[in-house]
Order: C-alpha cells, then sequence, then structure tokens
C-alpha cells in the first residue's frame, strides 16, 4: 500500500497560517514577559527564512495589537483544553488546522486526549513532512484529517474515518475561519457540532462588523480585510455577538457564551508594563452541547 502523504500534492500554508505563527514567536521574542502564550514551535516550522522580522506585517509597534490578540487567542484555546481534560474530556477537534501547535508544546495534556487536526490535504501534508524533518513525528494520539473542502468532501464523514466517537464528548475549536465561510455554511456547522455528545464544547472565533471594533482598530481590520481580498480569499461574514450566540442557541447547543477582546486583555494582560493590550474586532463564542 502506498504512503498516503505520496498521493496528496504538498503545498505550503496559507499566508495567514504562517503570519499568525510568526506573531505568535514575535511575541515571545520581542515582549517582555510574562508571556500569554510560549510558541515558537510555529516558527521552526514555518520556517520563513532570515530576515522574517523585517517583513512589514511583523513591525512590532504597528501590529502590536493584532500579534497580542493572536496571542491571547492560543492561550484561551490552551485553558480551555486543559480545563476540560481535567473534566474528563477526551477527544480535541481542531477545525482548520493551519499551523497549530498544541500538540508538540504541550504533550502532558495532549497525551491525554484524541487530538484530529482537519485541513486541506496540500498544507497538512506539508506540515506532516515539516514535524518529521524537526524530528516532532506524528504520536499515535494525533490524527492528521485531510479534508478537501474546495471538492465538497464532508469533514464529519473524515472525521469519523479516522476514529473519532460522536457518541463520546468532545471539545471542537475553529479560530479564524468564520469569516471566510458564508453564513449559511456557519449555520451548518455549528449545528452538526451541536448534535454531539452532552459536555461537549465549541470555540469558534468571529469577527465583528466595523462599527462593532474600537476606532483605533478600525484600519487594521480593513488592512486585514483588502489582503484577504487580494490574496483571492475575501472575508465573507461579520457577526455581531448577539447574532452569532442565537444562531448558536438555534443550532441546538444548551449554552452560548460571548468572550470580548476586553475580557481576553482583562484576564491575560492586566498590569503588564509594557501597555501591550489586543486589539478588538475578533470574539469568540463558547458554546455547551
Amino acid at each position: 500500500m502506498k504512503d498516503a502523504i505520496a498521493d496528496e500534492r504538498i503545498a505550503e500554508p496559507d499566508n495567514t497560517a504562517v503570519r499568525t505563527a510568526l506573531w505568535r514567536a514575535l511575541h515571545v521574542q520581542l515582549d517582555p514577559a510574562p508571556h500569554v502564550v510560549e510558541d515558537e514551535v510555529g516558527l521552526r516550522i514555518a520556517d520563513p527564512g532570515d530576515g522574517w522580522r523585517e517583513r512589514p506585517d511583523m513591525d512590532p509597534h504597528r501590529t502590536g495589537g493584532l500579534r497580542a490578540a493572536i496571542a491571547a487567542r492560543a492561550r484561551f484555546i490552551e485553558d480551555l483544553i486543559a480545563e476540560q481534560a481535567d473534566l474528563g474530556v477526551t477527544q480535541y477537534v481542531v477545525l482548520g488546522a493551519g499551523l497549530d501547535t498544541f500538540a508538540q508544546r504541550k504533550p502532558e495534556i495532549g497525551s491525554r486526549l484524541r487530538i484530529f487536526e482537519v485541513d486541506q490535504p496540500g498544507p497538512q501534508a506539508w506540515k506532516r513532512r515539516r514535524l518529521a524533518e524537526l524530528g516532532y513525528g506524528i504520536p499515535e494520539w494525533l490524527h492528521l484529517v485531510p479534508v478537501d473542502f474546495e471538492a465538497d468532501e464532508d469533514w464529519w464523514e473524515r472525521l469519523a474515518a479516522a476514529g473519532f466517537d460522536s457518541t463520546r464528548p468532545a471539545v471542537v475549536v475553529s479560530t479564524g475561519v468564520s469569516m471566510y465561510l458564508t453564513k449559511d455554511a456557519t449555520a451548518a456547522t455549528l449545528r452538526r457540532i451541536a448534535s454531539l455528545a452532552p459536555g461537549s464544547t465549541l470555540a469558534m472565533t468571529f469577527l465583528l462588523p466595523l462599527e462593532l471594533v474600537d476606532e483605533p482598530d478600525r484600519p487594521g481590520l480593513l488592512a486585514s480585510e483588502a489582503g484577504a481580498k487580494a490574496s483571492g480569499t475575501p472575508f465573507l461574514s461579520f457577526y455581531a455577538p448577539q447574532e452569532m450566540l442565537r444562531l448558536a442557541r438555534e443550532a441546538g447547543f444548551r449554552d452560548a457564551r460571548h468572550v470580548s477582546a476586553a475580557m481576553h486583555a482583562e484576564r491575560y494582560f492586566a498590569g503588564r508594563a509594557d501597555g501591550l493590550r489586543p486589539s478588538s474586532g475578533e470574539d469568540v463564542l463558547v458554546a455547551t452541547v
């Protein structure tokens, strides 16, 4: 039987996945301790070459709020996974995994779980190869689940084929994805996840409409939107918090709450001498089955 990797077209991750990995690393390298999240593994996987810190999107001052927001998002998800693992949840699904590094950085928690990273086949094959080159490998509790969304493959079926048990509670995380989907597609995803076993939890990020973003942060959102459009992956959907909460409840979740950037700032950045705080614009839906 052929190695599955040989049958997959290997393609590098998209610019957004690389950028967020580099921002996480820049937080460690540039900002003073305490660091909200410690992640230079994504930098090693991305291997952007010398001079990556001179990239315009790595400007230490202009993108400080975005860098902090990405660090806060990663830390919030880590805290959620650790909390749920302590409660006995044993499955963790990452939708649109990109250069997620939880499995490499937190094996003491990951080894207690079955982790399923869902992503496009090409970038995932590239990541698999990079993990092997760096000596991380793929532990038996980590499952890379390739799904060709462009060919309308059903991620739910591919997840089940990889060993996911929908009758057991799980944590499902989707960060930096909902803005690229239509609202109908997001509603369908919410309904699927709401059908999981009681005790399951979803954490999904979403972009706010421009008028709900703090005024100093609006140029950054507009620049991100323009960049996404130019790269052929335009933002399709923005949500007011109440709209996202309503969609979750209509999908069948028992409970839903909104976590704002201001809440991240209070939880992870209070009292910092450098004044670093996450920008507004991306919030989190946390919903339970």
